[in-house]
């Protein structure tokens, strides 16, 4: 890990790391780096921060925001995505995808689940069209989703 960058203020930060103008403008408008994590609007952000960091990803933690995020992101209409996996292939995709991340289900059956979820996923993009989503649903769900993975990545820059 790239300790000396664990103590700059954000200004210093997106200067060391050559933030991109529209993060840095966002950054800046903390003190810390600890608050710039714990307010950041935007998951692809927070991952950028923990590789500038060369934070190793913890497989588990990142397996496991995974299958929250196919479970729990919500729906313009109420609903979460879980509800989209009609097919029950998918669904016990994510069932195999969380037992093998607290190391209850072999490589083996994570691949084969993943392989029935594509198969899954061929037959209801044959059977369906998609529609876009608005963007009060979409801003939603990143909103939910950049909650719960700092939920399961612990910030960096705090002790």
């Amino acid at each position: 890990m790239k300790t000396h960058l664990l103590k700059l203020a954000p200004a210093q930060f997106c200067d060391a790391t050559d933030a991109c103008e529209e993060g840095r403008k966002f950054a800046v408008k903390y003190k810390t780096m600890a608050a710039v994590w714990r307010n950041c609007p935007r998951v692809d952000w927070l991952c950028w921060i923990l590789n500038q960091l060369d934070v190793p990803p913890d497989e588990k933690a990142v397996r496991l925001y995974m299958v929250w995020c196919a479970r729990n992101t919500p729906l313009a209409d109420g609903r979460t995505t879980l509800a989209l996996l009609t097919d029950k292939r998918s669904t016990d995709a994510l069932d195999v995808a969380e037992r093998f991340a607290h190391g209850n289900a072999t490589q083996k059956e994570l691949a084969a689940a993943w392989d029935a979820a594509g198969d899954a996923a061929r037959d209801a993009a044959r059977a369906a069209a998609w529609t876009a989503a608005g963007d009060a649903a979409r801003d939603a769900a990143r909103d939910a989703q950049t909650a719960e993975f700092r939920r399961v990545v612990s910030n960096p820059f705090t002790s």
